[in-house]
């Protein structure tokens, strides 16, 4: 399984941007989708996650109401839309992939990782 991510980029507070999380190569009938971040000198987030089958999807407390994930099966892409930015958005935000049939939330247990796109958030 591979994964690439982009989408990433310059923009102002109050913003948005759509993240694309593509994946390729042979895909577990069950698996998650999740989006982490990582800031400068901080540690990595869990953003939000998607699972391939129901659905089933987790926000951290930090995005809720701004973000939203959604899932095109057909194409193995998954979205993450940002709405209202703000300077603490700001990070290299990565997608990763695990075989589960509920959504995973620690990073540690992801398999796959794709490379990470940079967001910047700041005026």
């Amino acid at each position: 399984v591979q994964l690439q991510a982009s989408g990433g980029g310059l923009v102002q507070p109050g913003g948005s941007l759509r993240l694309t999380c593509a994946t390729s190569g042979v895909t577990p009938d069950h698996y998650a989708t999740g989006w982490f971040r990582q800031a400068p000198g901080k540690e990595r987030e869990g953003v939000s996650c998607i699972t391939n089958d129901d659905g089933m999807i987790f926000y951290a407390d930090s995005v809720k109401g701004r973000f939203t994930i959604t899932r095109d099966n057909a194409k193995k892409t998954v979205y993450l839309q940002m709405d209202s930015l703000k300077p603490e958005d700001t990070g290299v935000y990565y997608c990763a992939a695990v075989r589960s049939k509920i959504v995973i939330v620690n990073g540690d247990m992801y398999e796959y990782w794709g490379r990470g796109t940079q967001v910047t958030v700041s005026s």
